[in-house]
């Protein structure tokens, strides 16, 4: 192993022995799976180890232009403040959030503006959490050309910074890091083979920016959204107090038409599943249509298109359902590429319809996760005409104009059988930051399926007004 003595090897051991690199099963933040975790928050127990990683990382800075440094919360400020001291740069605090007191700064320190500020990180998987630093220093007029991190993990981290114009500059990437321990006898092939198949296949996982300020109310958004299925559902979701789509998983036209009528007043939208209706008819749709006007909802065809362009078009406007002349808004896969959409468009924008793309799921052990999701957001992005947000289980982008659609909701969260997993309202509002709670089973199999719309309305929109108030 070359330089078997060097510093950089000694470092890597060291943060190993202390426990600050570990091997096993961890559930990420992301809620991910991983055989590997880094807890790097120990090295402040250990002062030299602290000062090997200011030292290696003070490397990595050689030939960058900057003023000052700032570490992002919290593990990275020590280390951030180790290199400030030892080789005399300014540094500067960023908060995790503005003081409620005082001079409610978020970000703290004595600094000019179009200072170019160096930010230090312990560990970059997505790079979300510099971006967030980056942001909040912009809001104070800083600049930010450069990130130095410790331990790069090799999952898309340094692509994102990249896309932002921010450099990424590694002490370490994981790869490097396994190396080091497989050949030093740390770790078997076994657990490094492990630990290689998880990083190829999370590779590209989309970062996640929490929001800088409070959230736009729904009635904001409804002057930004560019297509006017989303102006109408969110001016909707105002006038109603109601964030709640009931999901009508029911088997006759009578049924879904009786339960429509009984929880119309409390809902926002209507999702079907058309094709489990066994006595299916366009009197039917007549019916359903006269209590969306009654009622003011949308109706919200769960159809889940996932096939190429041509057959798409078909499955939308044409076939027994004829899907495009009374759903406001339907979904699709983004398997098939932009063609999936680019095939409904054609039928739905002259019709003044909309589409949401499933970019998350709510069962368990589906595929919908990582890079899938970022080339779903693409999609949405690169075709906002027609494209109104996502079915998701957590908020996927910042763009107001989208609307974020979680299913799978209960007042308890848990699971079904069949691998369904459920949320609460205040988990998936407040906590996921998502838009629309879907309810199925919690209000058409409730004894009282009144009583509990009202509830999960008032749940769902409370979520969110607690959610502006922060």
């Amino acid at each position: 192993m070359a330089g078997g003595n060097s510093p950089r090897v000694k470092l890597i051991l060291d943060l190993f022995e202390i426990g600050a690199l570990k091997f096993g099963t961890f559930t990420l933040k992301s809620g991910i799976e991983s055989p590997v975790y880094f807890d790097l928050r120990v090295i402040v127990s250990y002062p030299k180890i602290m000062i090997q990683v200011a030292d290696e990382m003070w490397k990595a800075t050689q030939n960058l232009n900057f003023a000052q440094l700032c570490g992002v919360p919290y593990t990275a400020l020590p280390i951030a403040t180790c290199m400030s001291t030892k080789y005399d740069v300014p540094m500067m605090i960023k908060r995790k959030e503005a003081k409620s007191y005082g001079t409610k700064k978020l970000i703290e320190g004595k600094f000019e503006k179009n200072t170019i500020c160096l930010v230090i990180e312990d560990v970059v998987t997505t790079g979300s959490s510099v971006l967030e630093t980056v942001r909040d220093l912009a809001t104070v007029e800083v600049m930010v050309h450069d990130a130095i991190v410790l331990l790069d993990r090799c999952q898309g981290g340094r692509e994102s910074l990249a896309d932002k114009g921010i450099k990424l500059h590694s002490v370490f990437t994981l790869k490097e890091v396994l190396s080091i321990l497989e050949e030093t006898g740390k770790l078997d092939k076994v657990m490094v083979q492990r630990v290689n198949t998880f990083i190829e296949q999370n590779s590209n996982v989309v970062p996640v920016v929490a929001q800088a300020s409070k959230a736009l109310a729904y009635q904001q958004r409804a002057t930004i959204a560019t297509n006017p299925v989303a102006k109408t559902l969110f001016t909707i979701i105002h006038e109603k107090q109601s964030n709640l789509c009931v999901s009508v998983d029911l088997t006759s036209t009578a049924a879904v038409l009786e339960l429509v009528n009984k929880v119309g007043d409390f809902i926002c939208m209507v999702k079907l599943h058309v094709d489990i209706i066994e006595d299916f008819n366009m009197e039917f749709v007549s019916a359903l249509q006269a209590l969306s006007q009654k009622h003011n909802f949308l109706i919200f065809e769960d159809r889940k298109f996932a096939d190429i362009g041509n057959t798409v078009k078909y499955q939308y406007g044409s076939g027994v359902y004829r899907i495009s002349d009374w759903a406001h808004i339907v979904n699709a896969h983004s398997v098939p590429g932009e063609g999936v959409v680019k095939g409904l468009k054609e039928v739905g924008i002259p019709k003044g319809r909309a589409c949401l793309m499933i970019a998350q799921m709510s069962s368990a052990g589906n595929l919908a996760t990582g890079q899938y999701t970022e080339a779903t957001v693409k999609i949405a992005d690169d075709n906002p005409d027609f494209v109104i947000g996502f079915i998701c289980t957590s908020r996927v982008s910042e763009n107001p104009a989208f609307i974020h659609m979680t299913p799978g909701v209960k007042l308890q969260s848990g699971g079904d059988n069949l691998g369904q997993q459920y949320l609460t309202p205040e988990e998936v509002i407040t906590n996921r930051r998502s838009d629309v709670i879907i309810v199925g089973r919690g209000i058409y199999a409730a004894d009282d399926p009144v009583e509990a719309a009202k509830i999960y309305q008032e749940a769902g929109f409370n979520a969110y007004k607690a959610g502006l108030e922060q």
